[in-house]
């Protein structure tokens, strides 16, 4: 089996594995005890949290871990609100948001608050001068913009962003999932998520960071463990393995961007070539490393999917969250694109280039198959 559905999972990291074998002997006790081996539960802890927020650009005592990426957007983006309730209730987000930004976007309507949701353009970046106005706009408590798009891997002008922002006075929050471990994460965020699982650490992990000086305030009750702001018991070893997976991805993501980089662009140029009415989507250059889209017409997505699955390769199609619900994507209906026949390829770390080769060589006849039980030749 080729997998090439990084962008939902990265295969487990081998430095991970090995920090996490070695943890789970030490890195056992309650941290917040007083003990021996809570204390040495306690050093690996804070090791990892500040091995984390280096890579991602923040001070050790701005992190927080969650239990997914998605507790953390939730915390972060309704955290962001309640600190803000006296400024407004107001909040801006892109309309190609992961589905936990949305989600969290609806509870905060549902509370009363209101949501405004900026377009983006046809490649899937948002409408910048749009975003600032809306940021700029009265009653604005805060906005929420990803580094990078998870369907179809546009880069977001998140720096842009902030700086609309912080001339608004609004905090932004940014959900840095799919680029974190890959990409250097843009200055000026107030509030970012992030998952562990995506950069090759452990599923289980999720971060969070909160910029000194910005007003939040967590939608939970307050706990005594996690800084006050996820509470819980901390996965000691999960979050050590984290670490040492992030650290490893930061060293080694130059020359692993530019090959995968050079992979992807050849699935781009090859499949429009091989197999006919075929659209690839996304901005072709501001782009993750990683990851390609492309639609294909007169077939359906979960067909195509499955007859993949047969030939030997794991792929995603629609919503990359929602696939099973055989729902159109958000994200393709937000930059016009074709919504059926989709297929997000997005490759792992160190995978072979001859899985790639493969899988241009089968995809034509899967594709012709397909489309000949629908009726299309």
């Amino acid at each position: 089996m080729a997998y090439l559905d990084a962008a939902s999972t990265e295969p487990l990291h081998p430095a991970a594995r090995e920090a996490l074998l070695a943890a789970l002997d030490v890195g056992w006790a309650d941290p917040a005890r007083l003990y021996g081996s809570a204390r040495r539960a306690r050093l690996l802890l804070d090791q990892a949290r500040a091995e984390i927020a280096e890579v991602l650009g923040a001070r050790p005592d701005e992190l927080s871990f969650t239990t997914s990426g998605t507790q953390a957007v939730h915390l972060g983006v309704l955290g962001a609100l309640q600190g803000r309730r006296r400024a407004g209730r107001h909040l801006v987000v892109s309309a190609v948001e992961h589905s936990s930004v949305l989600h969290a976007a609806g509870v905060h309507e549902g509370a009363g608050g209101s949501v405004q949701t900026v377009g983006v353009a046809l490649s899937g970046r948002v409408d910048l001068p749009a975003f600032a106005g809306a940021v700029a706009a009265e009653g604005v408590a805060a906005a929420a913009l990803q580094t990078a798009n998870h369907e179809v891997g546009t880069l977001q002008p998140v720096a842009e962003a902030a700086e609309a922002c912080r001339a608004a006075g609004v905090p932004l929050v940014v959900d840095a999932a799919q680029s974190a471990g890959r990409l250097p994460i843009p200055p000026g965020w107030s509030v970012l998520a992030a998952s562990a699982h995506k950069w090759g650490g452990p599923a289980g992990v999720g971060v969070l960071a909160v910029r000194k000086g910005t007003r939040w305030r967590s939608p939970y009750p307050e706990d005594e463990r996690e800084l006050r702001r996820v509470p819980g018991y901390e996965n000691v070893p999960a979050v050590v393995a984290a670490a040492a997976a992030l650290r490893a991805r930061a060293a080694e993501s130059a020359a692993e961007n530019a090959r995968l980089s050079a992979l992807v662009d050849r699935i781009r140029a090859e499949v429009p070539r091989r197999v006919p009415d075929v659209e690839v989507i996304g901005d072709p250059v501001d782009r993750l490393p990683h990851l390609v889209t492309f639609s294909c017409l007169y077939v359906d997505g979960e067909a195509l999917l499955t007859e993949l699955d047969k030939a030997g390769f794991a792929v995603s199609s629609g919503s990359s969250c929602t696939a099973s619900t055989l729902r159109p994507s958000h994200v393709l209906e937000a930059m016009g694109v074709l919504t059926h026949g989709n297929v997000r390829v997005s490759l792992p770390r160190g995978i072979p280039e001859d899985d790639v080769d493969r899988f241009l060589t089968v995809l034509p006849d899967i594709v012709r198959r397909v489309r000949q039980r629908l009726g299309v030749q």
